[in-house]
């Protein structure tokens, strides 16, 4: 007796079909079981499929799949669908799975498109690196800056890989092409970089050595003490125009050159803090002697004064030289401004006294004297006629010619 229910029927054999449409079609057969059992194993069929069409609408409703694999996922599927061996709607799971595919079909396509887009803006990003990469291959060898280079070629490389990795796939052939390109750059670089360095170290070396010479020349002059620091110039002007020899060389270099000056510079130090505590007494003495000089500018008799002034520049010289340098010029020029004061009053007496100045001075002094004696008559002979004006031009002209009569001396 055969048993039916909406979607499947069990033929007292135990052969299970399923309907579709008006039709019914055979999936299988169940002999061991009773029809319930029957229908409910081919059931379970149907629901398994329908697990996976909801399984594939979720995910494609929740996005982040590929919508290319989720369309070859639900054809694969509809391959399944299409005679299962299940009782059920299979045409309602079909249907779902069209309106799946089209789905998945407009957004393959929007994905097709982005990944294009993905990867010509790769390409773009790609040649950028490679451009640039080439870019500082092209500079002069001579006036790349090595470390900033070679720091920024890293660097672009790191980018490459970066978006090799995580980038858009490139088109195979386009993508050995800029490899081949970013490869050659940095072969290029790498191959000026190693010429680079060879060459200074080379110049490295020879600065080495010069500077080497150049310290031992230094440390020779030790025993000379100050005497070797106009040689030791000469060797500092050497050792700025030696060249480079690297930092850390150089540091060192310098200090035992640096150390060789100091030793000179030392001893002459050494000599004239000796002398400059030695000067200490003359000091005192001088500072003496220009007190007792001090009464010089007030002495009235200019031939004393001399003498007096000439007693303390022997005693001064006497006491000797005194250091260090700049006390002595302060000592110097304050004894110098007495010695100035004694040769201003003396140039003064010797024009006072200069026959041929007395000379003139006596002539002008009788020609005044005859003119104001004249002038007296004049204003005598005014004062008796009356004539005011007469007075007064007279006593006025008679004033003036007093006036440098006593100038003169008269």
């Amino acid at each position: 007796m055969a048993a039916e229910t909406g979607w499947g029927r069990v033929e007292s054999d135990g052969t299970v079909s399923v309907r579709e449409g008006e039709a019914w079609r055979v999936v299988g057969e169940y002999p061991d079981g009773t029809p319930e059992e029957a229908l409910a194993y081919f059931e379970r069929k149907y629901n398994d499929l329908a697990s996976e069409v909801s399984l594939l609408e979720a995910r494609h409703r929740r996005g982040g799949a590929s919508a290319a694999d989720l369309r070859s996922a639900a054809k694969s599927l509809r391959g399944k669908v299409d005679g299962a061996a299940a009782v059920g709607d299979l045409a309602a799971l079909e249907a779902r799975l069209d309106a799946l595919s089209g789905a998945l079909a407009e957004a393959s396509e929007a994905e097709s498109a982005a990944a294009r887009a993905a990867v010509e803006e790769a390409i773009v990003d790609r040649t950028a690196l490679v451009e640039r990469a080439e870019a500082l291959a092209a500079q002069d060898p001579q006036s790349i800056q090595w470390k900033q280079t070679t720091a920024e070629l890293n660097s672009l490389f790191e980018r490459w890989q970066s978006q090799q990795q995580a980038g858009a796939r490139l088109p195979k052939s386009v993508a050995q092409q800029l490899w081949k390109r970013f490869r050659d750059a940095r072969a290029t670089l790498d191959k000026e970089r190693r010429a680079f360095y060879a060459e200074l170290d080379e110049t490295h070396k020879s600065a080495r050595d010069q500077k080497t010479r150049l310290i031992e020349k230094a440390e020779a002059l030790a025993p000379k003490g100050e005497e070797g620091i106009g040689t030791y110039r000469e060797l500092l002007d050497q050792w700025k125009s030696a060249g480079r020899a690297g930092k850390k060389a150089d540091d060192a270099l310098w200090a035992r050159f640096k150390a060789a000056g100091d030793a000179l510079y030392g001893a002459r130090s050494a000599r004239e803090s000796a002398e400059a505590e030695a000067s200490q007494e003359k000091i005192v003495a001088k500072r003496a002697l220009l007190d007792e000089a001090k009464a010089i500018t007030d002495e009235p008799d200019l031939g004393r004064a001399r003498a007096l002034l000439t007693g303390i520049q022997r005693r001064w010289d006497e006491i000797g030289r005194i250091f260090p340098r700049d006390r002595e010029r302060a000592l110097d020029d304050e004894l110098r401004r007495i010695e100035q004061n004694v040769r201003t009053r003396e140039d003064a007496d010797w024009k006072r006294n200069d026959p041929e100045t007395k000379a003139r001075a006596n002539d002008m002094t009788r020609q005044l004297t005859d003119a104001i004696a004249k002038l007296e008559e004049d204003l005598a002979a005014a004062e008796a006629s009356g004539d005011a004006r007469a007075i007064a031009e007279a006593r006025e002209s008679l004033e003036a010619r007093r006036a440098w009569l006593r100038a003169l001396g008269g």
